[in-house]
């Protein structure tokens, strides 16, 4: 009976005056949190007006901070009744300048010595010709920095030639000049740093996320495989002796995102999408540690390498980066949000338009239309990825129905899809489908279905599996669920997936067509 099965959460009524589909777009949308959405006012709004997933950014803030903000997220999404996921990103070994005192103009010729001895910056004239000494957080930039490479500050901004290196000191000419100021990046474009991929702040962080219970951590500059799996080797040790944090496989609940920042990962890329849990084409130093023409195709190559095997890919930077000021994108910023969806993209990430923005709301909502006029069209034109190449060992049952799923799906002209998926595994391969109606995941596994949140069309929610135990009982439940939620109607076709006992993992082996309203449709053999 309906009465035995109850769901957590429900789609939430939203006001009127709130233009948001029924039907959820299929692309997620990744906003970073900050001092503009920190607000529980304005964390709902941006649940409401998309977003799917909060990403922490600890380069930024302290652990209290973080935690308070984690708590507004988690409260407010409760009180609507949706998963939403929160990632953690790892500040990484970024190399940066020390304190300066407000701001110090870099004019093209001037010397500028990097020196990682001294606290404060300085500037020096002997004989009419000026040095400008600045402090830096990397010990060892003399040691990875040779005579002849380029040496980037402020994202590129400013631009200078290493010239001599004296001891632990880097001396650097100016080629383009401006303003410099406190914690701005430095970027060394043509030296192997020799710094460790996870930096000693990075494992702070982690043991953060972990007491905090975060879905996701990205791994920022990922330079090898190594490096991730290193982060996954560390949180399988720190999780998999609590119950609350490990998956019933003894792993960890955890999932690591492998940023991709420099043209060493896009050169291996095949192998870091490889054991990396998802990606993210960070194209903000991608495209300061390589060549600005040559990004473009690198997202295209990434998002093609997530593809093969089935990854989460998120393309992140500048996606609506005017609307940080003003309250219509740019043109441009219009279509690279929509050609990031032609590429293939999964989730789309939105940095300091929401975190330190004027309207963050706005810029959320602003995507979201974006998304659905692209979604449309992808329709329009049959657009359509059908599942990874590769299988993962011991998932064959697991893809060759999800594979069924989607022929039949498309012979009978399914609405939607219903899935239990206890840890997640058959809503992975579902996804990968590249589906184009929704799909309804129900577990009763809550941190499972707020990893599911970044899944692209994947819509979790935590249920409870009838009393009766009977697949027919949890069929009535999906087609009742499915009306309410305005995803099926009388005479429309529905696929459904799941497997006895519900409620266990590694459990779906079994699929079922299904007409709304047709009393006798049913699962084969139960």
């Amino acid at each position: 009976m309906l009465t035995e099965m109850t769901v957590r959460p429900k789609v939430p009524s939203m006001p009127d005056d709130h233009a948001v589909r029924r039907v959820p777009s299929r692309t997620k949308i990744v906003a970073t949190i900050g001092p503009a959405s920190e607000s529980a006012d304005m964390v709902r709004s941006l649940i409401l007006a998309g977003v799917n997933v909060f990403r922490f950014n600890f380069s930024h803030g302290k652990f209290e901070e973080h935690e308070r903000r984690l708590q507004t997220v988690r409260e407010v999404s409760s009180s609507l009744g949706l998963c939403i996921a929160c990632l953690g990103d790892l500040p990484g070994p970024k190399i940066r300048v020390g304190h300066v005192e407000g701001k110090i103009e870099l004019t093209v010729g001037v010397d500028v010595v990097f020196d990682p001895s001294i606290d404060t910056a300085r500037v020096e004239t002997t004989d009419g010709i000026t040095c400008v000494h600045l402090p830096t957080t990397y010990d060892r930039i003399a040691h990875d920095a040779k005579p002849g490479q380029r040496v980037l500050l402020a994202d590129g901004a400013l631009r200078m030639l290493a010239v001599e290196r004296d001891g632990q000191k880097l001396v650097c000419r100016v080629t383009v000049g401006g303003p410099i100021s406190s914690g701005k990046g430095i970027n060394l474009p043509e030296s192997e740093v020799s710094a460790p991929g996870i930096t000693p702040r990075d494992w702070e962080c982690v043991e953060f996320a972990v007491g905090q219970g975060l879905d996701y951590l990205a791994l920022s500059f990922v330079r090898s495989p190594d490096e991730v799996r290193e982060l996954q080797d560390r949180l399988w040790t720190m999780c998999s002796a609590s119950k609350e944090n490990a998956d019933s496989d003894g792993g960890s609940k955890i999932k690591v995102i492998a940023k991709i920042e420099k043209p060493q990962a896009v050169a291996r890329i095949d192998d870091i999408v490889e054991v990396a849990d998802g990606i993210m084409v960070a194209r903000g130093d991608l495209g300061v540690e390589m060549d600005i023409a040559s990004v473009p195709v690198a997202q295209k190559r990434i998002i093609d390498a997530c593809k093969k095997r089935g990854k989460p890919v998120i393309v992140a930077t500048q996606m609506l980066e005017t609307m940080i000021e003003n309250p219509m994108p740019t043109r441009a910023e219009a279509s690279d949000v929509a050609n990031a969806l032609f590429d293939g993209a999964g989730a789309l990430m939105l940095s300091g338009e929401t975190a330190v923005g004027n309207h963050p709301d706005l810029v959320v909502e602003t995507m979201t239309r974006i998304i659905e006029a692209t979604e449309d069209r992808l329709k329009e034109i049959g657009a359509s990825y059908r599942g990874p190449t590769e299988v993962a060992e011991g998932h064959t049952m697991t893809a060759a129905l999800t594979t069924g799923a989607w022929h039949a799906a498309g012979a009978c002209d399914a609405r939607a899809i219903a899935c239990w998926s206890e840890n997640g595994g058959t809503a992975r391969y579902l996804s990968q489908m590249g589906f184009h109606i929704p799909i309804l995941v129900c577990s009763t596994n809550e941190r499972a279905t707020r990893r599911m949140a970044l899944l692209p069309g994947i819509t979790p929610v935590v249920a409870t599996p009838p009393e009766s135990g009977r697949l027919s009982d949890w069929n009535d439940w999906a087609e009742a669920h499915l009306r309410e939620i305005g995803w099926a109607e009388d005479g429309d076709w529905v696929v459904l997936l799941a497997g006895k006992p519900l409620g266990q993992s590694k459990r779906t082996n079994t699929m079922a067509l299904h007409r709304i309203g047709d009393e006798q449709a049913g699962y084969a053999g139960h």
